[in-house]
C-alpha cells in the first residue's frame, strides 16, 4: 500500500525503495543529435561539418559554464532514445538513482546522490509538481510524447531568475512541453505513436498542435497504456530454485494533456496547461515465504490546470506561475477485512501554488531577484480519525548574481514559513528556517574548453503528510531533514577540426553532503506498518566521472561512446550506528558504458549499467546483504522522410542476456524483455 509508506514514492508501501543506479553518458545525446541532422539532409556527407558535432555539445549535453553540475536532453536526441516515459530517459543522466520497481506499471522516481526522493524537485513547464502526500513523484505518469526537453541540476537550476521553490530542494528535475514548430504554409502537425512489447504492452498516442494565430498556439497530447506486467523471474529460499511469473502487475492508465501558450504585443509571453491522468493496476508484493501472488489494487486520478506569465526587460522582468491539483488515490486491500469489510482507503489531496518572480539589472554585470511563493496543501481520508492536515507554506528568496567574462557567482537565501493544523490529534508545530546557497564557475584561461565550479547549499525539508500524521505509523514529533552539499569539480569540453575525434568531454566532481535528522522508512513483516523515523547524521561523500566523445569513422560512419562512473560512501553517522555502515540499498560503485554507431539512417546503441552491492538493512551483515547486478541493453532505430512527412521504426532489447536480479530485496525486476514502437509525423 503507497500510503502506508510515506516516504515511499507515490505512497506505495506494497514495494521496497529501489535505488537503480542507471547513470549514463551523454554520448547518446550527441547521436541522436547528429542523427537527426545528418537524416534531415540528403547529402550524407555533411556530417562531416563540425556544427553537427557542436550541437552535441552545445544544446544537448553538459552545461560546461553551470555554476552547478547540470545535463540537458532535448528535441532530436530525446526522440531518438525510444523511451516510453521520462523515468527511462533519467537513466541516462549521471550520477542518479532510478528506483524502478519493475515491469509496464512498476513506479518510477528518481534519488540524486543519496540525499533521496523527496530531495529532488520535479518542474513541468516551470511549475513544480508537488505531493504533499508523500514528497515524490511517479515520472512514469510522463510520456516522452509530449516532452521537448528534459534538464536535471544538482543543488539547482543555474540562473536566479527561477521561483523560490526552485531553490528549496537537493536537486531539480525540469521537464519542458514541447514547443510546435509549425512548416510554412501549415498550421497543423499531426504525430500518431504505438508502442508495443513484452509483458503486453500496448501504447498508442496521439499529439495534435495547432496555430491559432501568429502569435498563439495550442496542443493536445493523449495516450493510452496497457500492460499484463506478467515476466519470468527466478527464486530460491536457500534450500531450492524455482522460475515462477510475477502476478498482479497489471496496469490500464490514460493521459491527456491540453495546451496554450502566446506572445504578447509587448514581447511576453504566456501559457496555460491542463493535465490528467488516470489509472488502475495491481500492486505485487514481496516473494518472501513463498508468497507468489498478492491481490491490492490501486486507482489513481491526478488533475492540474497550470498558466505562466514572462515579461522580460533590460532593467526589470516579471515572472508568475499560478496552479490548482487535485489528486485522489484508492487502495484496496483484500488481505484486510474491517468491520466494514475489506480495507478500501481514499485519499484527497489539493494543493494551490501561486508564485511572483521579480528580477532588477543592477548593471551589465549585476543584478538580483526577489522571489516569493505561496503553497496551500490540504488532504482528506476516509481512514477512522485521520487527521485531516491542511499546510500553508510561504518561501521567500533574495538572490544575487555577478556575471562577468571568465566568472559567474550566484547567491540567495531562502525563508521557509510553515504553519499546519489537523482536524483531530496533534499537529506539527509552526517552522520557521533560513537556508542560504553560494556558487560560481571560473574560467581560468582564455581558451573557454576548461572551467572550474563549486557550490555550497543548505536544505530544510518538511516531513510529508504521511510521514507526520499516517494513522499506523505518522508522528507529529518527527524532526524536519537539515541538508548541507557541498561540490568542487572541472569541465573540460573542445571540439575539434582535424582527425577522427571530433568531440571530447570530460566533466569531474567531487562532493559531500551532510545531512542531520534523515527521516527513512524501515519496512516490517507486514509492509503496511512501516516505522518512520529520524537516522539522526548521514554523511555522503563521492566523485562523479564522466567522459564522452564523437568520432567520424568514414564519411558514412559516426562513432559516440562514452564511461559513467560513480564512488559513493553514504555512512549512517547517528549515535546508534555501528561505525562505517552504508546507509540501506546505496551501492559504492556504479557506472555505465555506452556506445553508438550511426550509418546512414540506421543507428544502433548499446548500454552496459553496473549497480555494485547493497544492504536492505542498516547493519552492514551478510545476511543483508543484495548482491551487485548488471544489465545489457540494445536498441536500434531508423527514421526517413516520406515526402514531407517523417516515419519512424525502433525497437529495444533490455536486458540482453537475461540475467534474475533484485534492485530490492525479494522484489525482482524483468529478465529479457522487448519493445517496439513506430510513429508517423505529418
Amino acid at each position: 500500500m503507497r500510503t502506508a509508506v510515506p516516504n515511499m514514492p507515490f505512497r506505495r508501501d506494497r514495494y521496497l525503495l529501489s535505488f537503480k543506479y542507471v547513470a549514463a553518458t551523454l554520448a547518446v545525446i550527441g547521436q541522436c543529435c547528429v542523427v537527426a541532422n545528418a537524416q534531415t539532409k540528403p547529402d550524407t556527407s555533411k556530417t562531416y561539418q563540425l556544427r553537427d558535432v557542436q550541437i552535441w555539445g552545445n544544446s544537448n549535453g553538459l552545461a560546461a559554464s553551470s555554476p552547478t553540475p547540470a545535463q540537458v536532453l532535448r528535441g532530436a536526441a530525446l526522440e531518438r532514445l525510444n523511451n516510453l516515459s521520462v523515468a527511462d530517459a533519467i537513466r541516462y543522466f549521471s550520477g542518479t538513482q532510478l528506483k524502478d520497481y519493475g515491469g509496464v506499471g512498476g513506479l518510477k522516481t528518481v534519488d540524486v546522490r543519496s540525499l533521496g526522493s523527496s530531495q529532488v524537485a520535479v518542474f513541468y513547464d516551470g511549475v513544480q509538481l508537488g505531493n504533499a502526500q508523500n514528497g515524490q513523484v511517479d515520472l512514469s505518469k510522463f510520456s516522452l510524447d509530449n516532452i521537448g526537453e528534459i534538464e536535471l541540476y544538482n543543488a539547482q537550476k543555474s540562473t536566479i531568475f527561477q521561483p523560490a521553490r526552485g531553490l528549496a530542494a537537493g536537486s531539480a528535475i525540469y521537464l519542458t512541453a514541447k514547443a510546435p514548430q509549425f512548416r510554412d504554409g501549415h498550421n497543423d502537425v499531426v504525430k500518431a505513436a504505438i508502442r508495443t512489447g513484452s509483458m503486453g504492452l500496448f501504447a498508442p498516442s496521439l499529439l495534435w498542435a495547432h496555430q491559432l494565430s501568429t502569435k498563439v498556439s495550442s496542443s493536445v497530447s493523449t495516450e493510452y497504456i496497457q500492460g499484463n506486467g506478467r515476466y519470468k523471474f527466478r527464486y530460491t529460499n536457500g534450500v531450492f530454485d524455482t522460475t515462477a511469473i510475477r502476478q498482479n502487475g497489471d496496469i490500464q492508465a490514460f493521459r491527456s494533456e491540453v495546451g496554450f501558450q502566446g506572445q504578447l504585443a509587448d514581447s511576453s509571453s504566456w501559457s496555460v496547461k491542463g493535465y490528467l491522468y488516470t489509472s488502475q493496476r495491481g500492486l505485487p508484493g514481496a516473494i518472501v515465504s513463498n508468497r507468489f501472488n498478492y491481490t491490492q489494487r490501486e486507482w489513481d486520478r491526478n488533475l492540474f490546470i497550470q498558466s505562466a506569465y514572462q515579461r522580460l526587460g533590460k532593467v526589470y522582468s516579471l515572472m508568475a506561475h499560478a496552479k490548482y491539483a487535485n489528486d485522489l488515490l484508492r487502495y484496496l486491500d483484500p488481505d484486510i477485512v474491517t468491520v466494514n469489510g475489506l480495507s478500501d482507503s481514499r485519499y484527497h489531496q489539493q494543493e494551490l501554488y501561486l508564485s511572483l518572480v521579480n528580477k532588477f539589472n543592477i548593471n551589465t554585470f549585476w543584478s538580483t531577484v526577489l522571489s516569493t511563493d505561496y503553497i496551500r496543501n490540504t488532504m482528506q481520508s476516509n481512514i477512522y480519525r485521520f487527521a485531516e492536515p491542511t499546510r500553508n507554506t510561504l518561501l521567500a528568496a533574495l538572490a544575487t548574481q555577478l556575471k562577468f567574462d571568465r566568472l559567474d557567482v550566484q547567491g540567495n537565501l531562502l525563508g521557509n514559513f510553515v504553519t499546519e493544523h489537523t482536524n483531530s490529534g496533534t499537529s506539527a508545530p509552526d517552522r520557521i528556517k533560513y537556508t542560504p546557497a553560494l556558487m560560481a564557475s571560473w574560467q581560468p584561461l582564455p581558451d573557454p574548453s576548461f572551467r572550474f565550479r563549486g557550490f555550497y547549499k543548505s536544505i530544510y525539508r518538511i516531513p510529508t503528510f504521511n510521514e507526520l500524521y499516517y494513522t499506523f505509523i505518522g508522528t507529529a514529533d518527527l524532526q524536519p531533514e537539515f541538508s548541507r552539499q557541498y561540490d568542487a569539480g572541472f569541465t573540460f569540453q573542445r571540439a575539434l577540426q582535424r582527425g577522427a575525434l571530433k568531440q571530447i568531454s570530460i566533466q569531474t566532481d567531487a562532493y559531500y553532503n551532510k545531512v542531520d535528522n534523515k527521516i527513512i522508512a524501515v519496512p516490517g513483516q507486514n509492509l503496511r506498518r512501516w516505522t518512520m523515523q529520524n537516522v539522526g547524521k548521514v554523511n555522503i561523500k563521492g566523485i562523479e566521472t564522466n567522459i564522452r566523445s564523437t568520432w567520424q569513422l568514414n564519411s558514412l560512419l559516426l562513432f559516440n561512446g562514452g564511461l559513467s562512473y560513480t564512488y559513493q560512501q553514504a555512512l549512517d553517522a547517528s549515535a546508534d550506528a555501528i561505525a562505517d555502515q552504508q546507509i540501506p540499498y546505496t551501492p559504492v560503485n556504479s557506472g555505465t558504458v555506452l556506445a553508438g554507431l550511426l550509418w546512414r539512417k540506421l543507428s544502433l546503441n548499446y548500454s552496459f549499467v553496473y549497480t555494485g552491492e547493497r544492504y536492505d538493512q542498516r547493519a552492514n551483515i551478510p545476511q543483508n546483504r543484495v548482491e551487485p547486478w548488471y544489465t545489457h541493453d540494445l536498441s536500434v532505430n531508423y527514421q526517413t522522410r516520406l515526402d514531407e512527412h517523417q516515419l519512424k521504426l525502433g525497437a529495444d532489447v533490455n536486458n540482453v542476456f537475461n540475467q534474475y536480479y533484485d534492485v530490492i530485496a525479494n522484489y525482482p525486476m524483468p529478465g529479457r524483455y522487448y519493445r517496439f514502437n513506430i510513429s508517423f509525423t505529418y
